[in-house]
């Protein structure tokens, strides 16, 4: 028998409960930096070492916190259903919980690529990316093709390549689970218009919802206690 296919979409709600600082409070300041300053394609042309110093400093952060009880959750489901993993987070604890199958959105802290090079419709090219795990990378530090290297990150102001794959993903969900995103930040706030028309949509996340659709069931809840409601109803058939 066919598993059922579940796409869970994650934000930063879900991480923030490890430690990890959410990716922009309503102040527009992102670890006491202006978001444009650290997270745009401009603020890396304006001053590229504050850019890289950033990072550094998050890459050596991710390495002190561990994955939470909802990262876990959300792992733990791939023993009953097809789960494909879809997240805005740029942090690497879905693979330290154990998940499988993730479609990182917005780029993965732990690896750089060459600023000058490249993508295509399913990211960018496994040639081209490098993990680096907790290092610093510098000005200076070059890739093998001459390049300045730079962080794996989709920046504001920049292309989301692999929007066509989370989109299949969504299409193709029997269940959709949104945890740890109040659905404000697009592309990826709109990624849920795509799942079918019949299907159940849970949202966890303790704010109000800016959108409305008759398809979603709100859990206004932390993700971590959420998850817990929300495995107990699929169990319930609910």
């Amino acid at each position: 028998m066919m598993k059922k296919k579940i796409t869970v979409l994650t934000g930063a709600g879900v991480s923030a409960e490890s430690g990890i600082s959410t990716f922009r409070d309503s102040d527009g300041l992102w670890e006491n930096h202006n978001v444009q300053d650290v997270a745009s394609i401009e603020g890396w042309y304006r001053n590229p070492s504050l850019v890289l110093d950033f990072y550094n400093a998050r890459r050596a952060q991710l390495f002190s916190v561990r994955p939470n009880a909802a990262h876990l959750a959300i792992a733990d489901l791939e023993k009953d259903y097809d789960v494909t993993v879809v997240t805005q987070n740029v942090d690497n604890l879905h693979e330290r919980a154990g998940s499988t199958r993730i479609i990182h959105l917005h780029g993965e802290l732990t690896k750089v690529r060459p600023e000058n090079c490249c993508n295509d419709r399913d990211g960018y090219s496994e040639a081209t990316v490098f993990d680096i795990g907790a290092d610093a990378i510098h000005i200076g530090d070059m890739a093998p093709n001459g390049s300045q290297l730079r962080p794996h990150i989709v920046w504001f102001g920049e292309a989301v390549p692999k929007i066509e794959a989370a989109i299949d993903a969504v299409e193709a969900a029997d269940i959709l689970l949104i945890v740890g995103t109040s659905l404000q930040v697009y592309p990826a706030a709109g990624l849920y218009r795509y799942a079918r028309t019949n299907i159940p949509i849970y949202i966890i996340d303790p704010k109000e919802l800016s959108v409305r659709d008759s398809r979603l069931t709100h859990i206004k809840d932390v993700a971590t206690k959420g998850m817990e409601t929300f495995k107990n109803l699929i169990n319930s058939g609910s």
